[in-house]
């Protein structure tokens, strides 16, 4: 990791090897740290966490001055520089290197919350959507499976549009942790009941399953509510599936619907 510069100075060969190995996992966990990219997404993590860095241009600083003196390694470059460091195509004016946090489950505090459950999802574009979908709900824990891509990949990062600083991330071995919580548990199958005909509770566990084979059979057998979500008209010739991230979100929509009524 890059010596603490106290001060603003051009962006180093160093540093910019530095943020290009967090792209890879094995390197975000040996740093406990990721890159988030972009004015709108760095500002929504700023409230929350302090960056370990910041690489950004002059225009950015300028107009973000009170949050350089919270911030221990400060970078002033050009938009030139900073193509060269991110991990973007298009970069936008401001590079942050948050640290990523240190969470420990505690299955007690799931008892009276609505929580979703991810196994096995593999694209970091669904996690990322997903989370957005659970910000939006105000569901503010998911657990994902060992199997699970990764939360801190950039293009998870990216995608889920700050809903890291708000949803809490946990990974878990997802049978262990359903085997021990006493709350409803809920899955989507193409041979479930029909969600809108289903009775729903305010609390309980939605679980999302891989995208090409859906959740896994350790994990189905330890639902106790499975769930459909039909096509229109019923019977009709379409498509096989849903993708993950809009099951996800139809699923959340309609359980936060029936809490209104």
């Amino acid at each position: 990791m890059p010596q603490n510069s106290n001060s603003i100075t051009m962006i180093s060969k160093a540093r910019i090897k530095w943020i290009k190995s967090l792209e890879m996992r094995k390197f975000r966990l040996q740093h406990q740290a990721f890159v988030a990219e972009g004015p709108k997404l760095v500002g929504e993590l700023l409230p929350y966490s302090t960056p370990l860095y910041i690489a950004a241009t002059k225009d950015w600083l300028t107009q973000n001055t009170s949050l350089i003196g919270k911030v221990k390694e400060v970078d002033e470059v050009s938009q030139a520089e900073l193509e060269r460091a991110s991990l973007l195509r298009t970069p936008q004016s401001v590079l942050a290197v948050m640290p990523i946090p240190q969470r420990k489950l505690d299955i007690s505090f799931l008892q009276d919350q609505l929580v979703i459950a991810l196994d096995g999802v593999q694209d970091p574009g669904n996690l990322g959507t997903i989370l957005r979908i659970a910000d939006w709900f105000g569901i503010h824990k998911v657990l994902c499976s060992e199997g699970t891509a990764d939360v801190f990949n950039p293009k998870c990062v990216q995608s889920c549009m700050g809903a890291l600083a708000r949803v809490e991330v946990f990974y878990c071995n997802l049978t262990e942790v359903l085997n021990e919580v006493e709350m409803p548990v809920y899955g989507t199958f193409l041979d479930g009941t029909d969600i809108y005909k289903e009775e729903l509770s305010q609390n309980g566990i939605i679980v999302m399953g891989n995208e090409g084979n859906g959740i896994s059979e350790e994990v189905s057998k330890l639902i106790n509510r499975r769930l459909y979500v039909p096509n229109f008209p019923q019977g009709s010739q379409t498509t096989e599936s849903l993708n993950v991230a809009v099951a996800t979100g139809i699923v959340c929509a309609e359980f936060r619907r029936r809490m209104q009524n």
